[in-house]
């Protein structure tokens, strides 16, 4: 199975409706589930930590948890309370 086959998988399993259903545990998983919720964030734009969780509720109301994960994973960075996504797949232009 390819990278892309795998990652529409694992969205078909954890989102419906544009609504993420769970967190997965396994780590592969989660990735995938996070690098589709860095899509919602402008590269290069900052956030405060109140945009980033109304960003997050609207696919998964565990917005601290996701938002550690995505700093975590490195699809985010923070510092000085703004946050802004450092990762995730680019679609092609």
């Amino acid at each position: 199975m390819s990278p892309v086959e795998l990652a529409d998988k694992v969205l078909r399993t954890f989102v419906v409706d544009g609504r993420l259903t769970q967190i997965p545990t396994k780590h592969a998983k989660k990735l995938v589930v996070l690098d589709w919720l860095a899509q919602e964030f402008e590269i290069g734009r900052h956030y405060t930590e109140r945009e980033v969780n109304e960003i997050i509720a609207r696919r998964h109301p565990d917005t601290a948890a996701l938002r550690r994960y995505m700093v975590d994973e490195g699809f985010m960075d923070r510092d000085a309370g703004e946050y802004w996504r450092s990762g995730g797949t680019v679609p092609p232009a």
